[in-house]
């Protein structure tokens, strides 16, 4: 199905999941669960072409996107019916803008973006919209328009919320009185930085812990390496918990650690806090290195090719679709936490004590 019989009922699609969804969006099903892998029809047109898809992403900058890119090239394999146009555009915001528009003169019939940063999407999206090719966009969000058909991904304010609660309970368990935090962020301007910074500093300003200082480690483990050496130099004997915004950060800071001599993880001097949740990050909690990983689900592809589906049937497709996510930790010393999440609502979330990395894994 070609993309010029698709606009003519694009426009009430879009109308019709905003208000199906009611802005807050429906959780997808739990991470691993029996739906998380459920597998589509077949993409093929009604008239046996392909359907094209063309995918921007973000880069290759972790375990998690290496995760993510593969689960969207899997679910759009020939063998489904699909032909793949993947461009790779390795954290410049400027190429991923270029191929979106690379993807309109190609007549794709759909285009699904992983937004490196938040804004400066209107005029390319109104683009898309004007040539009559749906978007879907996945992981991080695009704040400054909404011309897209489906979002799926995390609510990554929440994942700062829970850090945040988690180690609040954590510390009082522990006996803890003070809290001297260093933070490795996420790419700046990334919706997945700004919201699990957002999110851990709310509880940092609640509770008066200090957060002596937060630099940008880009998602990569050379990142985080590079500005917890710079951080051990600065801050020696000041700090007792390190928050990584990725499992790739925490890895580096790890290995500076390591070097500068400062003992990290369960009982040790330093709290090590990360988000991700990838086999390697699990088995460093599992070995007590990481005290706690919060996940963020990558294996969106499946979701996206679902949404593909009902649009050619002609169905209402949610707004917006989140990850359900489980917490990991590394002692099991705490069933579960309790906090507002970002729609103001108190939610209780289990914790999830690892003890087998390899089975609990989904990536």
């Amino acid at each position: 199905m070609k993309k010029r019989i698709f606009a003519g009922i694009l426009t009430a699609l879009m109308a019709a999941s905003l208000v199906a969804c009611g802005g807050a969006g429906d959780s997808a099903p739990a991470a691993g669960g029996d739906d998380a892998g459920t597998t589509t029809e077949a993409g093929a047109g009604d008239d046996g072409e392909k359907i094209i898809v063309g995918f921007a992403q973000v880069g290759h900058e972790s375990d998690w996107r290496t995760a993510s890119t593969k689960s969207v090239q899997d679910a759009f394999s020939e063998a489904n019916g699909y032909d793949l146009e993947f461009v790779d555009c390795d954290n410049d915001s400027a190429k991923q803008i270029e191929a979106v528009r690379q993807f309109i003169q190609d007549d794709v019939d759909y285009i699904v973006i992983d937004p490196i940063v938040s804004t400066g999407w209107d005029t390319v999206l109104t683009e898309c919209e004007d040539a009559g090719i749906p978007v879907i966009v996945i992981d991080r969000t695009i704040e400054d328009s909404d011309k897209y058909v489906s979002w799926v991904g995390s609510e990554f304010m929440n994942e700062g919320l829970a850090a945040g609660a988690w180690l609040k309970a954590y510390a009082e368990a522990k006996g803890i009185s003070d809290i001297n935090v260093l933070v490795i962020e996420g790419s700046n301007g990334s919706s997945a930085q700004i919201g699990r910074t957002d999110g851990f500093k709310k509880y940092a300003d609640e509770e008066g812990w200090k957060i002596i200082d937060s630099q940008d480690g880009d998602f990569t483990q050379d990142g985080g390496q590079k500005v917890m050496e710079s951080y051990c130099k600065s801050y020696a004997g000041k700090f007792n918990v390190v928050v990584c915004q990725n499992d790739n950060e925490a890895f580096g800071a790890m290995d500076a650690m390591k070097a500068a001599g400062v003992e990290y993880g369960v009982d040790k001097d330093v709290i090590l806090i990360s988000f991700d949740a990838c086999k390697a990050g699990l088995e460093y909690v599992q070995a007590g290195d990481i005290n706690a990983d919060f996940m963020c689900y990558p294996l969106q592809g499946e979701y996206c090719a679902q949404i593909i589906q009902q649009l050619k049937n002609g169905e209402d497709v949610e707004k917006q679709t989140f990850m359900t996510e489980p917490w990991y930790v590394a002692e099991d010393i705490l069933p579960s936490i309790t906090y507002t999440n970002n729609s103001g609502k108190e939610v209780t979330e289990d914790l999830v004590v690892v003890t087998d990395a390899a089975s609990q894994a989904s990536y």
